[in-house]
C-alpha cells in the first residue's frame, strides 16, 4: 500500500487528468460549433452544401482518430512547419484540440440531425408560410427543438470525446493521463494493475456524471408532442 501511495508523491495524476479535461472542454466547444454548421449544411435546400456536409461526415466519421491526429502532428507540424503557438507544448496541445474537434464534429452533426428529425415537418412549413427564410426558421424554430431532442446523443459524443482525448498521447501531448500511465508503468512495473485501475477509475468518475446529467436533461427538456 505504501508503494502505491508513493506513486502520487512522484507523479502528478490529478494534473494529467486536468489536461484531458481541458482537451475535452475546448474540443467539445469547437466540435459543437462545427457540427452545428455541418448539420445546417445537411438540411440546407442548397445541394452543394448538402454534398459538402455529407462528404465531411462520411470522411471524418470513417477515418480513425489516430490517423487524423498523426496527420496534424507529423504532417502539419513537423513537415509543413505549421505552429499554432510559440511554445512547442502549447502548439501540440492546440493541434490535438483541432484534431479532436474536426473528428467529433462529424458525430455532433449526426446527433443534431437526429434531433432535427424529431421536429414535426408542419412547423418548418408553418415557418415558410409566415415568410421566414431557411436560416431564420432554423435559428428560431428548428434548432432549438433539435438541440432538446439531441441531448442524449450529444452526451454520448461528449463521453466518447473525453475517452478519446487519451489518443492525444500519440501526438506527443506528454502531460495527459495515458502518457503519464505509460510512464508510471514503465518505471513501476511491479504496480501495473493498481496503476491501470487508478486511471480506469479516474475516467469512470469523469464520465458517469455526464451520462446521468444528459439522461436527466433529455427527459426533463424533451419536447412534448
Amino acid at each position: 500500500m505504501e508503494n502505491y501511495l508513493s506513486l502520487f508523491e512522484t507523479y502528478n495524476v490529478p494534473a494529467a487528468f486536468w489536461v484531458n479535461i481541458q482537451l475535452s472542454f475546448w474540443a467539445a466547444i469547437w466540435a459543437l460549433v462545427i457540427g452545428t454548421v455541418l448539420a445546417l449544411f445537411r438540411i440546407s435546400p442548397i445541394p452543394s452544401l448538402q454534398w459538402f456536409g455529407t462528404a465531411y461526415v462520411n470522411i471524418f466519421r470513417n477515418t480513425p482518430l489516430t490517423i487524423i491526429l498523426a496527420f496534424g502532428f507529423l504532417g502539419l507540424f513537423s513537415v509543413m512547419q505549421i505552429s499554432l503557438a510559440g511554445e512547442l507544448d502549447d502548439s501540440l496541445f492546440r493541434i490535438a484540440i483541432v484534431g479532436l474537434s474536426l473528428y467529433h464534429a462529424a458525430f455532433v452533426c449526426e446527433a443534431i440531425r437526429s434531433g432535427v428529425n424529431t421536429v414535426p415537418v408542419g412547423q418548418a412549413e408553418a415557418a415558410r408560410a409566415i415568410g421566414l427564410g431557411f436560416l431564420p426558421a432554423a435559428r428560431l424554430i428548428i434548432l432549438p427543438q433539435a438541440f432538446r431532442g439531441a441531448i442524449a446523443p450529444l452526451g454520448n459524443v461528449l463521453i466518447a470525446l473525453i475517452k478519446n482525448s487519451t489518443v492525444a498521447a500519440a501526438g506527443s501531448v506528454a502531460a495527459e493521463s495515458s502518457s503519464l500511465m505509460k510512464t508510471m508503468i514503465e518505471f513501476r512495473s511491479d504496480l501495473v494493475i493498481p496503476i491501470f485501475l487508478t486511471f480506469a477509475l479516474g475516467f469512470v468518475i469523469l464520465v458517469i456524471p455526464i451520462g446521468l446529467l444528459t439522461t436527466w436533461a433529455s427527459r426533463k427538456l424533451a419536447v412534448a408532442r
